[in-house]
């Protein structure tokens, strides 16, 4: 059996695309790659990729659904980690989100893994994200 290479995008439910889309392209510099809408069910999804890492986020809003504010403490998604390779670009990030008026909580050390740095920070659904750079060697 083939091994799994990598994870091909990561798919997140959202209350507006029309609001997240543009957050997620200024913000984590993502490019609005295709786009699709259901007008029979109302199910709305767009693609984003990253340029040149090649992984995709798709954002998709589902209507006529009961969805309360994101909380990483109930069954599903816990968070989303995207890495950099390095703690100045980790600065890099820190100074970007800061530009963009995004909260974050500043880099500090990782309990999850020593040596590893990270940027914590929600998207406008309050889905948590983080930016992380790995011990370096």
């Amino acid at each position: 059996m083939s091994k799994l290479m990598s994870v091909h995008h990561l798919a997140l439910t959202v209350t507006d695309v029309d609001r997240s889309v543009p957050w997620y392209a200024r913000v984590l510099e993502l490019e609005e790659f295709t786009r699709r809408e259901d007008p029979e069910t109302g199910l709305r999804k767009v693609v984003l990729r990253s340029p040149s890492e090649g992984f995709a986020v798709v954002l998709v809003e589902h209507q006529d659904t009961e969805r309360p504010r994101f909380d990483e403490r109930r069954t599903g998604l816990d968070h989303v980690a995207f890495k950099v390779s390095s703690r100045s670009e980790l600065a890099e990030w820190e100074a970007r989100l800061s530009e963009y008026g995004v909260v974050y909580s500043p880099s500090k050390g990782s309990r999850t893994l020593e040596g590893s740095s990270v940027i914590v920070f929600r998207d406008p659904d309050g889905i948590q994200l983080e930016i992380w750079a790995d011990p370096e060697a």
